[in-house]
């Protein structure tokens, strides 16, 4: 890299410094913020016009792991797309940014002027209220917003229709959708989703990720011994779907069990979302659900797990508690989820009380290393929506090869579910409702880790279909959110309602 355009690339708190000095001087600060993968003629315009608002020119590029902008995104990796930007003339300092929370970096900066680009004035405001209510809060008081003549050119429309990202069953998905459903129709039925009252009922689990580096061969047995390096602790299981409702929803109940001793439940409550409310039940023959898994760190893969449980049902006293909550408090909500785990909360007692009081029920009976085989959707009977992986399916119907659309078809009828998808991870999805039927294919392209990826089409799939959201557009909804989770380690972070917005808004142009 030649070295001035190497001095041009700072840290965020170099870009933090540099500013605050800049301004002592009178200089003029302006920012610009974005992706920056491609450098088109829109680009540039709208960076000559940036630099023409003040004295010093500051561009902000997000990093790789916050672009959600759909399969392949982003084509250059972050350090190729800081240098692009910093051998523009017209661009003084650079810096790379998280953008978890958009534009977070505007309020650290706190230049004089952010010139957004065209391609953010031509959003509609009302599918991107949340992104703009940021911004306001933001900006007030802290820098003036100016719309520069730039960005009238799309890099994602590009990137689109001239680079091969898609397979080509993508690709016609993608044009035939777009014909029958434009961007608004989407984010309207998303956006509509925030009155809606939703219980949660099922398993929380505490995931631990331990990264460990392999060191060999033990001398005396037949293993491989692991050097521990770090770990991370992640809410996930229930407390994982809660918060991915709890963005799109705003009224959200969660039940769920604990054990009576190392319940967890100081640090479950620090990492639920504050408009999730709590009810739980706890168990004294047991802890709270715990699953450690230990990670070669380097090549990003488990090497086996170890899980703190104790998967028999609960007490009958215990269950009777439950049971009468439930009886007074199910009705009061719109949709009743179910996210069983099968680690001994969710009985068939408890599954007919949800049954008999509940206005709609969407399941998810999850089939993991404890349960295999003992949790099925066989046993629900009526359930309004279902939502399973292709083993999971396979695994009620007790079909191994036959085709997935008959499998699907006849679970769905056997258990007279008015809506059915499986989940079918490269292939895509297939849904059943009623005598309708529905294949879409991956948007993902980039895969960091599977795991709460399923909790996350569930989430999101289970409140448009309260909202009778059409099976097709349900659909392409689950797999966008799937391919945005499964970008994310375990349940570090939800899915975000403004992330799926973009990358649909993205996947649509």
């Amino acid at each position: 890299m030649r070295t001035y355009v190497k001095n041009k690339i700072l840290t965020l708190d170099e870009i933090i410094d540099k500013a605050k000095a800049l301004k002592k001087e009178g200089k003029v600060v302006v920012q610009s913020h974005g992706v920056f993968d491609l450098i088109h003629p829109g680009i540039i315009k709208h960076l000559n016009h940036a630099k023409k608002l003040g004295d010093v020119l500051i561009v902000s590029v997000i990093k790789d792991k916050d672009v959600h902008r759909g399969p392949g995104r982003p084509i250059f990796p972050e350090a190729f797309r800081a240098e692009n930007v910093a051998s523009l003339e017209q661009v003084d300092y650079v810096c790379l940014v998280d953008n978890e929370m958009p534009f977070e970096c505007i309020k650290m900066i706190q230049p004089d002027i952010f010139a957004k680009g065209q391609a953010a004035h031509e959003k509609d405001r009302k599918i991107h209220e949340r992104l703009f209510k940021e911004e306001k809060e933001f900006y007030s008081d802290k820098c003036r917003i100016i719309e520069t003549e730039g960005f009238s050119l799309s890099s994602s429309h590009i990137i689109n229709n001239f680079l091969d990202i898609y397979p080509e069953e993508t690709k016609k998905f993608l044009s035939d959708f777009k014909k029958k459903y434009s961007f608004s129709d989407i984010a309207d039925r998303i956006n509509a989703l925030k009155d809606l009252k939703v219980m949660v009922i099922g398993d929380g689990i505490i995931d631990e990720y331990h990264y460990c580096e392999p060191l060999g061969k033990s001398s005396k047995a037949n293993l491989v011994v692991n050097k521990y390096l770090s770990h991370e602790v992640f809410a996930g299981g229930t407390f994982a779907v809660a918060n991915h409702i709890a963005g799109l929803c705003d009224n959200i109940n969660l039940v769920s069990l604990l054990g009576r001793e190392d319940s967890r439940e100081e640090f479950i409550a620090k990492n639920l979302k504050p408009n999730v409310k709590t009810k739980f039940f706890y168990r004294d023959d047991g802890p709270s659900v715990i699953k450690k898994r230990y990670i070669h760190e380097y090549l990003n893969q488990k090497l086996f797990e170890v899980c703190y449980m104790n998967d028999d049902f609960i007490s009958g006293e215990l269950e009777r508690d439950i049971i009468d909550y439930l009886v007074s408090e199910v009705p009061q909500y719109d949709m009743i989820m179910v996210s069983n785990f099968g680690h001994g909360f969710i009985t068939d007692n408890i599954i007919e009380a949800i049954k008999t009081h509940a206005k709609k029920i969407a399941v998810n009976a999850q089939t993991n290393a404890a349960n295999v085989g003992y949790n099925l959707i066989t046993r629900y009977d009526d359930p309004d929506y279902v939502c399973l992986d292709e083993s999971e399916l396979r695994l009620s119907a007790q079909e191994k090869h036959a085709d997935i659309e008959q499998v699907a078809k006849k679970i769905a009828n056997d258990i007279k579910a008015d809506c059915l998808i499986v989940t079918l991870g490269k292939k895509g999805s297939f849904g059943v409702n009623h005598n309708s039927f529905n294949r879409t294919p991956i948007f993902s392209h980039k895969v960091v880790d599977t795991v709460g990826a399923g909790d996350a089409f569930f989430a999101y799939t289970a409140p448009c279909y309260a909202k009778r959201v059409p099976l097709d557009m349900l659909s392409f909804i689950g797999n966008a959110v799937g391919a945005i989770a499964v970008q994310i380690v375990c349940n570090k972070k939800s899915v975000e309602k403004f992330e799926l917005l973009e990358f649909i808004n993205t996947i649509l142009k």
